[in-house]
């Protein structure tokens, strides 16, 4: 009976531990984003897609009707190359981070600064897929709004 308890015990242990690291995995990925956006680090920046991510932001018209607009990946790291270290600051934090095999989905409220000044605040949902052993951002969309911030 000790042994199946320990077994038991073993398992869960080695279970838990694993989800943990790669939990950790993955909100690495997802730091490295804002980390490259902060220090306008293109390579940095680029390392956290997959080839043919898809890059979108919710938003409204001009008659207040939501719209999805469809941004290219290479677009935004080509905006954030030509700012200065420290000019983009998204301020994250980790809501709910769900991983199934290779697969994982995380949501990361957020406060926007540009060049020390608060700009909007929303949310990002990423879907990560495991490419090779690393974590890669497949697809990512965005709110952005200027009300009911906590800043």
């Amino acid at each position: 009976m000790k042994k199946i308890l320990f077994l038991l015990t073993f398992i869960i242990v080695s279970v838990f531990a694993n989800s943990q690291t790669t939990e950790d995995s993955v909100k690495t990925t997802v730091n490295n984003l804002f980390i490259g956006m902060q220090n306008a680090d293109t390579v940095l920046l680029k390392s956290t897609f997959a080839d043919g991510a898809i890059f979108q932001t919710i938003a409204r018209d001009k008659e207040g009707n939501t719209i999805v607009r469809t941004e290219a990946v290479q677009g935004f790291i080509d905006y954030v190359g030509k700012q200065t270290k420290g000019e983009t600051d998204e301020r994250i934090t980790f809501g709910s981070i769900k991983i199934d095999g290779a697969l994982a989905s995380v949501w990361t409220p957020y406060n926007f600064y540009a060049a020390g000044k608060f700009i909007h605040c929303g949310a990002n949902s990423f879907q990560l897929v495991k490419i090779k052993g690393a974590w890669k951002i497949q697809y990512l969309i965005d709110t952005r709004r200027k009300q009911g911030c906590n800043q």
